[in-house]
């Protein structure tokens, strides 16, 4: 007899065997359901752990398109006058490589000749804003910035023109 069942029993009261097999039968549906919230969990768990694991692998495959043509392009060079085809072959290498990037939700964030905005760009220098240009307009980037979909990945790093008076009193 089951430990439920035992356990009812020694409370000295009788239980019919209908009544008996019936706990008995809900006891067992009950382990087994158990059983069967604990593999799911586990599968689960397994489950995250492998999309976890290879969420990039889509990204991936792509960005191994880009390094073969980056390794013909080495190849082309080491021929006698490679050099031009170094060139052309770096360019559309890169051209790959921002297009697979944009797939993925990449994107350019724009910065010379608008202004500056802290949220999007980390100023990097400062200089004189030239005649007819405004302060706190971008002059010069050092270093491209990108948005992935729609948030910073990595801000730009840019020039910033001053005015007079700001330099004035940046030097001072």
């Amino acid at each position: 007899m089951d430990t439920t069942v035992e356990a009812f029993a020694d409370s000295g009261e009788k239980l019919s065997a209908t009544a008996a097999d019936e706990l008995k039968a809900a006891q067992d549906r009950y382990l087994r359901l158990a059983a069967e919230f604990e593999n799911y969990k586990k599968r689960a768990q397994k489950d995250q752990a492998d999309y976890t694991k290879y969420a990039n692998e889509r990204l991936l495959k792509d960005m191994l398109a880009v390094l073969d043509n980056l390794q013909r392009a080495l190849q082309h060079a080491h021929q006698p006058g490679g050099t031009k085809g170094l060139v052309q072959g770096i360019e559309l290498t890169g051209k790959q490589y921002a297009e697979t990037l944009s797939r993925f939700g990449v994107k350019e964030i724009p910065s010379v000749g608008l202004p500056f905005d802290p949220a999007v760009h980390q100023a990097v220098a400062m200089v004189e804003a030239k005649k007819g240009q405004e302060p706190n307009t971008i002059t010069a980037e050092h270093e491209k910035g990108y948005y992935l979909y729609d948030r910073v990945l990595r801000p730009a790093m840019v020039t910033v023109a001053t005015s007079n008076k700001a330099a004035e009193d940046q030097e001072g």
